[in-house]
């Protein structure tokens, strides 16, 4: 296993897993020196090859609990000021969604605002029953800013997304799961061993070629038309006609056995 440091990021590696866990108590708010830490560590882990899966979790019993509030402070009447608080959190997130290894968010406890914002910008989230997500912003007299109006509006339906915005109520991981805000709830003593299941039956049972590709065409052809979509599929597709790997596993597949994917 290896382990590393960064500003208010611990970090580890086991198995092709990356583990990011957000560190900075007592409730591991998004402070900027918070995302900064995140931003490295993350963009460290994308150039390891040795890391096919990032997780993102939290120390203690938060996910997190939002932004650092006493940030916004040094905002107070300066909209540009503002809007570049929400603009390096969000290029974070979007960093985090476009990556083309799969991230994981662990939702261990509190996930909310800002929290929730970078749970949503993974590309799945398994959550903890006891945990507590929300979007409170509009009790401070905000809106969602890391990407939270967009991001909620696209993970389940419409209606829901402004209810959960507007009213503020935060909801169990088993609620989530229900509304499709997280792919999974269980209880919080078998979070981390599920999570690590979820993360190793890709880092170890799939082509990084082929993990790659689906996320390109996901995540490419959903902000497309189905025609356009569908041009991106068959090009990641041809491409993987070209990999050691694709070879591997339809010789595998005939050969009636388990593929050895490289």
């Amino acid at each position: 296993m290896k382990t590393q440091e960064f500003a208010n990021i611990d970090f580890n590696s086991e198995n092709g897993v990356g583990y990011i866990t957000i560190n900075n108590p007592p409730v591991n708010t998004l402070s900027t020196k918070t995302l900064n830490g995140l931003a490295e560590c993350f963009k460290q882990a994308i150039a390891d090859q040795d890391i096919r899966v990032i997780v993102i979790t939290g120390q203690g019993k938060m996910f997190v609990a939002g932004a650092d509030i006493a940030e916004f402070t040094e905002a107070f009447n300066d909209a540009q000021k503002g809007k570049k608080l929400s603009q390096d959190a969000q290029a974070v997130m979007n960093t985090i969604e476009s990556s083309t290894k799969p991230v994981i968010a662990a939702i261990n406890g509190a996930c909310l605002g800002g929290g929730l914002e970078l749970a949503m910008s993974c590309h799945l989230r398994i959550a903890a029953n006891e945990a507590k997500l929300g979007q409170p912003e509009l009790n401070l007299g905000l809106i969602p800013g890391f990407g939270g109006t967009q991001r909620l509006t696209r993970l389940i339906n419409k209606a829901k997304a402004i209810e959960l915005i507007l009213i503020g109520n935060f909801i169990g991981g088993q609620e989530a799961e229900k509304i499709g805000l997280v792919n999974k709830s269980v209880p919080l003593t078998e979070l981390m061993e599920e999570t690590k299941k979820f993360a190793e039956s890709i880092a170890l049972n799939k082509s990084t070629e082929s993990v790659k590709a689906t996320l390109i065409a996901i995540n490419q052809g959903i902000e497309t038309t189905l025609d356009k979509g569908l041009e991106i599929e068959a090009e990641q597709w041809a491409q993987l006609f070209e990999t050691k790997n694709m070879i591997e596993g339809v010789n595998a597949f005939m050969e009636k056995r388990k593929p050895s994917f490289k």
